[in-house]
């Protein structure tokens, strides 16, 4: 038999089941295919299928509204226009992102780079903005084009809008978009979200923020919305009611401009803030647009620090408004006699060293109201040499200073009341007699902010209660602290303060005004020790770095309305000249309105 015979005998007698072997094989792998689909990932594909028809949505909740303390909106929400994109809509991502970089300017890049790291938290049948705070011109230019990009989205979200913008910068702060950080944190963010980063925006996030709402929408075959359903309304964030007044911060803010320094006006009876303005400030609209990369160098290379709250962030020596902590230690450790007078040649010496009074032929016979009224350095040499370092440090911390107020604020500084243990673990080195008497004049190490002088005025005023300063018309007086110290005290010190008003000689006598009982203390704060050829020369010849800071720590009465405002000017000069202006001005405002 030839093999041409052998070969065709085999297709003839197998030939038959090969072809039906080859049928079942594709059938079974059909049929495998098939439950595969159907059956195996039957739920899986049916679900995707309704989600491309039948697509759910965050709804955004508005921001609560935050209000003065007579409900006048200080910042709003406004409608924004961002652009997403539907991955599941989108047939050619690159393309369509390079489109994106065209119209808005943004390099693809940095774009491509964004999606990457957005598209892990959207799923691909959902929104994934891509930029945020779309310009009405840009937004135009996608709304004309964008039907024949198939993926693109303009979404609507609310947006924070600051009425006043500077004038109330370091109070409410800002909002800006949540970083990769704070939304690995919090599982309520979703990718473009803007939460609060500074000032009130950011302690009472969890109240301001709301929660948002959710819908379902049937789209057609390019992603078009058919119908909506809510399935879940939104609920707007708590609206804030501040004890600030708008109209006095305003005025704050206008007298401060042109100056760096802080001032805050308290209502001594319950610790409520009615003004706190730090300058210079800024505009915290832009870091809810997005602050540019010129404008954000600009803050952070101004000599003079915008972006810091200088009412809790920024310490300083408190000069002479210190000698009514000392004053009020002295009297309460019986070192002063009222009736005692000290003479004051302009010098006191201890040791080798001679420290100078701030009047240069001295004071004469100073007693105890005149120390405070005419801001005697040798009266407070002399009372610090006696209380020592350990009672002027302790008392000074029950009085408020060298710790929180606990004011809510973020990043709120404690200053720093040295003492023996402080400066060898600082410098390794004793105290020294003469860092007493340094301290006790408000020199030295001694660094307080000015919230906690104005808190500080504010007990003495009220009957000895150190309040939580609080900015919320909400909330609640108990927490209170006491002074260390009794009645009897408290009302010297406030009677002498009124003298430094009253008094013809008074370092505050500026301030007098007819119906109103205004009592002050003064403060000017040596920076650096001058050079002894600016000793002589007007505060106007001395370079900006070499001025003293200026305070003034006061309070005014009027029949049941008291309050307290402390000014700080920092290279000011003189506190009378320089701080007292700004204080004269505000009770001017206060007490015409």
């Amino acid at each position: 038999m030839s093999l041409f015979n052998s070969k065709k005998k085999w297709e003839r007698d197998y030939g038959p089941y090969l072809i039906l072997v080859l049928i079942w094989g594709l059938f079974c792998v059909f049929g495998l295919r098939l439950w595969y689909l159907q059956i195996y990932k039957g739920e899986f594909f049916a679900q995707k299928a309704k989600d491309n028809r039948l697509r759910k949505q965050s709804i955004y909740a508005p921001r609560g509204l935050i209000m003065d303390r007579k409900g006048k909106l200080l910042a709003i929400n406004e409608p924004s226009y961002s652009l997403a994109i539907v991955r599941e809509d989108c047939p050619e991502i690159d393309k369509t992102l390079l489109q994106v970089s065209k119209w808005t300017g943004v390099p693809f890049d940095e774009l491509k780079a964004n999606f990457e790291r957005g598209r892990r938290r959207v799923k691909s049948f959902e929104p994934q903005i891509i930029i945020p705070n779309l310009s009405f011109e840009v937004l135009a230019k996608i709304e004309a084009y964008a039907p024949r990009w198939p993926g693109l989205k303009i979404m609507v979200r609310p947006r924070r809008k600051y009425l006043q913008g500077p004038v109330f910068a370091h109070v409410l702060g800002y909002v800006a978009q949540a970083s990769e950080e704070e939304l690995n944190k919090d599982s309520e963010l979703a990718l473009g979200d803007n939460i609060g980063k500074q000032g009130l925006e950011y302690v009472l996030e969890k109240r301001l923020r709301g929660k948002k709402g959710l819908k379902r929408m049937e789209v057609d075959a390019v992603g078009r919305s058919l119908h909506e359903e809510v399935l879940r309304p939104p609920q707007p964030g708590e609206d804030i009611h501040l004890s600030l007044d708008l109209e006095l911060q305003k005025k704050v803010y206008e007298l401060m401009e042109g100056r760096a320094g802080a001032v805050v006006v308290m209502e001594p009876d319950s610790g409520q803030i009615l003004s706190l303005v730090s300058s210079p400030s800024y505009d915290n609209n832009k870091f809810v647009q997005g602050v540019s990369i010129e404008d954000w160098r600009k803050l952070i290379k101004n000599p003079l620090h915008p972006l810091q709250n200088r009412c809790i962030q920024s310490v300083y020596p408190p000069g002479s408004v210190f000698k009514l902590v000392v004053a009020a230690c002295g009297l309460f450790e019986k070192k002063i006699d009222l009736e005692e007078k000290i003479y004051c040649s302009g010098a006191y010496r201890l040791g080798r060293r001679v420290f100078r009074c701030w009047k240069k032929h001295g004071h004469g016979r100073v007693d105890f109201t005149r120390s405070l009224v005419e801001s005697c350095d040798v009266y407070y040499y002399k009372l610090g040499e006696e209380l020592g370092v350990d009672r002027i440090s302790s008392f000074a911390k029950k009085c408020g200073f060298g710790q929180l107020t606990g004011i809510d604020l973020p990043h709120e500084k404690r200053g720093l009341i040295p003492d023996r243990n402080w400066k060898l673990k600082r410098f390794k080195e004793p105290w020294q007699g003469g860092e007493t008497l340094n301290m006790s004049i408000g020199q030295g190490y001694t660094l307080v902010t000015p919230l906690q002088v104005a808190r500080f005025v504010s007990a003495l005023v009220n009957g000895g209660k150190l309040y939580k300063p609080s900015l919320l018309s909400e909330e609640s007086r108990a927490k209170a602290k006491a002074l260390p110290f009794a009645d009897d005290i408290r009302q010297k010190i406030i009677r002498a303060m009124i003298r430094t008003v009253e008094a013809d000689h008074g370092t505050a006598r500026g301030l007098r005004k007819d119906g109103i009982i205004i009592g002050a203390k003064t403060g000017t704060a040596q920076v650096v020790k001058l050079l002894s050829e600016y000793e002589e020369k007007e505060i106007e010849e001395i370079p900006y770095r070499f001025r003293d800071h200026a305070w003034m720590a006061s309070f005014a009465k009027k029949g049941d309305r008291s309050y307290v405002v402390v000014a700080m000017v920092e290279h000011g000069g003189h506190g009378g000249s320089a701080a007292g202006p700004i204080v004269r001005a505000i009770f001017d405002f206060i007490f015409e309105q």
